[in-house]
């Protein structure tokens, strides 16, 4: 999962995506509801910066960019533990 931020695409870190989270990106997307997030090696590594904060949706947002964020608290965020997510 990457996110377009001041013009950069950034990798998203798993650390704290949860349900809420995968269920707005679905939904932006319109690609049905969340069925699986999985580990790196389903997709391959991405190549981008990483994201450094956490996501915090409550699941009703309708575009990832509305839900709050905090720093992260993972200190090994890399392309190791980026969000990858597949929706229905």
């Amino acid at each position: 999962l990457e996110i377009l931020h001041n013009q950069t695409w950034m990798s998203v870190c798993d650390a704290a995506f949860d349900q809420q989270d995968a269920e707005v990106v679905c939904r932006e997307l319109d690609c049905g509801a969340p069925v699986q997030v999985l580990g790196t090696a389903a997709f391959g590594k991405g190549d981008t910066q990483m994201w450094t904060q956490e996501i915090q949706c409550r699941g009703n947002e309708s575009q990832i960019h509305l839900c709050l964020t905090s720093p992260s608290h993972e200190k090994n965020c890399s392309h190791d533990n980026s969000v990858k997510l597949v929706c229905s």
